[in-house]
């Protein structure tokens, strides 16, 4: 692989420490979910990072996509990734993925053909292709 692009982040403290980029934008505590038997404090944790991250990569996706399929989109796409975690059978910790998709302006077809190309092609999506169970919808309204 090539690689273009690369950015180094840091967590002193696991999840309820401190993660940081290299160059600054992410500068932020984070806490552990009650549910996780966490005092459920202000900070993020890492299934909200990396919701976020691959949402925003998931849009780039359907955008590029599209752009190549010569697809108007009308207006802004969204995509909000709801991550999960539990235990597998065996006990040990697995993440889930739903990613809910908005693409204003597209037919459901041409929606559906975005969503699924874009999965295909999505860093994210193919980091996690096989290991995760990531469920795919496209909302009509948002």
């Amino acid at each position: 692989m090539k690689t273009f692009y690369k950015e180094k982040s840091t967590a002193v403290g696991g999840r309820k420490g401190h993660v940081s980029s290299e160059n600054g934008p992410i500068d932020f505590d984070l806490s552990m979910p009650k549910a996780m038997g966490g005092d459920g404090g202000d900070g993020t944790n890492p299934e909200q990072l990396f919701g976020s991250a691959y949402a925003a990569c998931f849009g780039g996706a359907v955008e590029a996509v599209a752009k190549d399929k010569n697809i108007a989109i009308d207006g802004d796409i969204s995509v909000s990734a709801t991550i999960g975690i539990g235990k597998t059978e065996k006990g040990n910790l697995q993440l889930n993925a739903i990613l809910d998709c908005y693409i204003p302006g597209v037919s459901v077809e041409d929606g559906e053909a975005l969503v699924n190309k874009a999965h295909e092609v999505c860093p994210f999506s193919r980091a996690t292709r096989d290991n995760i169970t990531v469920t795919l919808n496209l909302l009509l309204e948002e």
